[in-house]
Parts: structure tokens; sequence; C-alpha cells
């Protein structure tokens, strides 16, 4: 259904993609500083951004290629550096308890392709992504609901746009909700309410932002997650 109300996503990669996925990965650094050792707080609720922003953008490549199979080579780059990034992800998150963020994101992208096509290969991998998370939930950053988000926004693609309610939602319980709303800080306050709005904002970007031409992030783009966390943990030994 496409009208005044609805969101829809070109069938051609434009550049308002490739800039969601640039603040997507600014919002990501942003969060990401608040570990190099200063007060630095308050860069948690553009954080919330991050993640989400990702999930859209692997949720409107999927939409982009609706009659296309899973493209072996794209999982193929997500697990290469889901495992190259694992170890500068643990030298910088020194206490981190779950995986990086990319297995999650791996997942989600089989979700949401299983969910799209209906050929048996797709939806068993599907079937064993949610498997997977389901069982390892608390070993994958963002947990179950992450790996669902990548769907939720893919559904919301073709409705009216008072339904990014729905992934707004699973952003929120994708994060530590309740430790957030428990803490009841103007910071973790802030912090749902970018969760909650995420999945709109991202949206009405896809949208509008048509006519926008940053640099195309291409395959060298997955190098950039590893090496922020090198980078950053070059910052930090200069600041400490």
């Amino acid at each position: 259904m496409h009208g005044t109300h609805t969101l829809p996503v070109g069938p051609v990669r434009d550049g308002a993609l490739d800039l969601l996925k640039w603040l997507a990965l600014l919002c990501m650094v942003l969060d990401h500083l608040r570990y190099i050792g200063l007060s630095l707080d308050g860069l948690y609720v553009p954080g919330r951004l991050a993640f989400p922003w990702f999930c859209l953008a692997i949720a409107a490549n999927v939409h982009r290629v609706e009659n296309a199979p899973v493209s072996g080579r794209y999982l193929g780059w997500l697990l290469l550096f889901s495992v190259i990034s694992e170890v500068p992800y643990r030298m910088f998150i020194e206490d981190a308890d779950t995986l990086n963020v990319l297995p999650t994101l791996a997942l989600g992208m089989l979700v949401a392709r299983g969910w799209q096509q209906k050929a048996l290969f797709d939806r068993g991998l599907a079937l064993i992504a949610v498997t997977i998370a389901g069982i390892f939930s608390t070993h994958l950053m963002f947990g179950f609901f992450g790996v669902l988000l990548p769907l939720a926004m893919l559904w919301v693609f073709r409705r009216p746009w008072y339904f990014s309610v729905v992934p707004g939602l699973v952003c929120v319980a994708a994060n530590q909700w309740q430790v957030l709303l428990n803490s009841g800080s103007l910071v973790a306050l802030s912090g749902l309410a970018a969760c909650l709005i995420a999945p709109l904002a991202g949206l009405v970007l896809l949208r509008h932002a048509k006519n926008a031409s940053p640099p195309a992030m291409r395959r060298w783009a997955y190098t950039l997650y590893p090496l922020h966390f090198l980078l950053l943990l070059i910052v930090r030994k200069f600041i400490a």
C-alpha cells in the first residue's frame, strides 16, 4: 500500500540509504566514546539510534531485492567480520558479556529475509536463526528482540507511518528497558525515548533524503567496525 501516509523505500539504492548508514555509524562511535575514560554519559542517548538504524538499513536492502534469494556474499561478509571484530571489541569493551553486534545483525537479516520469501530454504534459515536467537539470547548483543528488529522494520515499510511504534517497542525491548526505567535518570529515560522514535526517524529520513549524496558505503565499510574499536583504544591509551 503506497500513498501519502506510507513510508516506502525505493526499488534502487539511493543516497538516503547511505546517509542512514553513515548516521548509524556516527551514533555508534558517539556511543562508544563513553568508554574512553571521559565523563560522556550523555552520549548514551544518540547511541541508542545506531542499532535500530543498522537494522533499518538491513531491512531496506531486503525490501529492495524482494525477489532475490538470500545473498550468501552479504551473509558471508557479516559472519567474517563478526569473527574479525570480536577481538578488538573485547579489547575495548573490557567487561563485555555479549558477542559484538554483527552476529545479531546477521541473524536478523536471515529472519527478515525468511519472512519475505516463500522458499523453503529461506524459511528454514529464518527458523534456524530464530532458534539460535532464542537459545543464545543472553550471549547476543540486544538479545532475542534485537534479532527480530530488522523484521519489525521490514514489516512497517508498506504500512502507515504510525505503525512504526511496533519496531519502536521491539527496539525498547532489545535494550535494557527495565534497568533504564528503574534508573529514572534523564539520560536513561531519554535513551528509552530514542529507542522508541528511532524507527520512525529512520523511515522519514529514507523517504525525504532521496537527494542526499554521501559517499557510498560499499564492502570496505565492514572494516570500519573493528577499526573504530582499535582507534578508540589508542585514544583511551593517550588519555589515561
